[in-house]
């Protein structure tokens, strides 16, 4: 029996690839397909896939052309699959032509030509473009601009800060044509919202887009009240709209490897999760004014949160919060959450700095991610006996915020239910925790 072995990325799966699969079939008896996953396509910065791997991996096997498929997850894995499938030939696309000679070692290698007039990047540029409306602009949106343009089918018509000079300045620097002189004129002109105006603002900008029909991603904190969380993600469910919050970590391909790893049972039970988040500020920060919600909790708690609901829950049991303040303002908290069978902490600062690692304690091994963990590029799963240490890495591409951005635009191209990478309730969990935190609750300030 001949066997033979093709790989490809097959998103939004076309006439092309059909072809290019029979003609591989043709090549032996048992054909081998290897679909490449979202995180591996992200590692090598393909940031514009339409389909999620599943999706892909079905389009592939409803042809009936494949004999198997195999996720291809790894650079390497191309070798390390041919041997151990005893492959005879490795075909790919004429485009790449030359390009995998170096297999010639292991068996034949075929260049098969594509069909004329018809390609993935054809069929993406044919998409709708989704118009993005900016609110605010700070730093955080001085980063998502550049990062906006790594990804496909999004485009930046208008940005509006209630200082008309700020938002002239900023178009002018990112070459933007539209400054808007209202929300309602910023909304008249875009498909959805970027929100990354001051945390107090957020709630009502938010909800004035979803009113109007607009998809939004806002810049953490979403809000910090659970009625309010609800409130949004009621009239966003209501009009089929995407509500997400700028939770880079969460679409990060390390750290949902991370977590997958970890709930797979490779360390045993979970026992113990801790992070920490904190940043030296400028006291004269608007992030240190009190009076709008400034601080340690409500700028870089959010982050620290992720990973413990994941890996966790959200039926924690009670939680208590421990602030050393200035002026009025937590310049340092630390958290800790009671689970049944577990426990949790966290750091945030803003005018105290600690080592910004993870670590996720279990029965069998921990987890340690070193800082700054919230870009998690690599981990490493450690073991009493340190022979069976693992390290794991991964790309960060940028300032990370692209993956986010493309999670958000292709949740808004789909038109359908789509599945989030931070749930609805570990959302409200989070403000619910916020809320307590500012009326008071279980809070002991030194």
């Amino acid at each position: 029996m001949k066997t033979v072995i093709t790989y490809g990325t097959f998103d939004l799966f076309h006439e092309g690839h059909y072809r290019l699969l029979q003609r591989a079939k043709a090549l032996g008896d048992y054909l081998i397909v290897g679909v490449t996953t979202d995180n591996f396509d992200l590692e090598r910065g393909k940031m514009n896939t339409c389909n999620n791997v599943m999706e892909r991996v079905e389009a592939v096997r409803n042809t009936g052309l494949a004999d198997k498929i195999v996720l291809e997850e790894y650079k390497g894995q191309k070798i390390d699959d041919i041997q151990k499938y005893k492959v005879d030939v490795f075909t790919v696309g004429s485009d790449w032509a030359g390009y995998f000679d170096y297999l010639k070692e292991y068996c034949e290698v075929v260049y098969l030509p594509r069909t004329e007039g018809i390609s993935s990047t054809q069929l993406r540029e044919q998409r709708p473009i989704v118009r993005i409306g900016i609110i605010g602009t700070g730093s955080i949106a001085k980063r998502f601009v550049p990062e906006s343009r790594c990804v496909n089918s999004i485009d930046v018509v208008s940005v509006y800060n209630p200082d008309a000079q700020e938002a002239v300045r900023f178009c002018k620097r990112f070459e933007i044509d539209n400054c808007a002189a209202s929300v309602d004129d910023l909304l008249s002109r875009c498909d959805a919202v970027y929100i990354a105006s001051p945390h107090y603002t957020h709630f009502d900008y938010a909800r004035q887009a979803l009113l109007a029909g607009k998809h939004v991603l806002c810049e953490t904190p979403l809000v910090f009240k659970e009625c309010q969380a609800a409130e949004l993600f009621e009239i966003a469910s209501k009009s089929n709209l995407v509500l997400m919050a700028g939770l880079k970590t969460a679409f990060c391909p390390a750290f949902g490897h991370l977590v997958s790893m970890v709930k797979s049972g490779v360390i045993g039970e979970v026992v113990e999760v801790n992070a920490s988040t904190t940043t030296l500020t400028d006291e004269s920060s608007e992030k240190m004014d009190a009076s709008r919600y400034g601080g340690s909790m409500s700028e870089n708690a959010c982050f620290p949160l992720v990973p413990i609901l994941k890996l966790l829950g959200t039926d924690y049991e009670d939680i208590t919060f421990y602030s050393k303040m200035k002026a009025g303002t937590d310049i340092f908290t630390k958290a800790v959450l009671r689970y049944k069978q577990a426990i949790a902490s966290f750091q945030v600062g803003l005018g105290v700095k600690t080592e910004g690692s993870m670590t996720i304690a279990g029965t069998k091994g921990y987890v340690y991610v070193p800082a700054p963990w919230w870009k998690t590029d690599y981990f490493e799963v450690r073991f009493e006996n340190q022979s069976d240490n693992k390290k794991v890495f991964y790309s960060f591409a940028g300032e990370g915020l692209r993956y986010e951005i493309k999670e958000f635009v292709s949740a808004i191209l789909a038109q359908s239910s789509h599945y989030s990478k931070v749930s609805i309730k570990e959302h409200l969990i989070m403000a619910r925790i916020q809320e307590m935190y500012f009326r008071g609750e279980n809070v002991y300030k030194i």
